[in-house]
């Protein structure tokens, strides 16, 4: 009974940080993006003329708290 609870148990390998890091920083700039259209894509500031992209993120703006009327 006791060999059971002794057993090694098998730790996954560490990631290396230098592996990391790349897929860190896109996806930090894809989050940034994606805040920028759902909360700035409007009025002056607005790359994309048109209000195509304030109608598709319509919802998201009321859902994370963005006044847009």
């Amino acid at each position: 009974m006791s060999e059971i609870a002794l057993k090694p148990v098998a730790l996954p390998a560490p990631i290396p940080v230098r592996e990391l890091l790349p897929w860190a920083v896109f996806g930090g700039l894809m989050l940034m993006l994606a805040l920028y259209f759902i909360g700035a894509e409007e009025g002056a500031a607005s790359l994309i003329h048109g209000s195509y992209v304030h109608e598709f993120v319509h919802d998201g703006r009321h859902l994370l708290g963005f006044p847009c009327h």
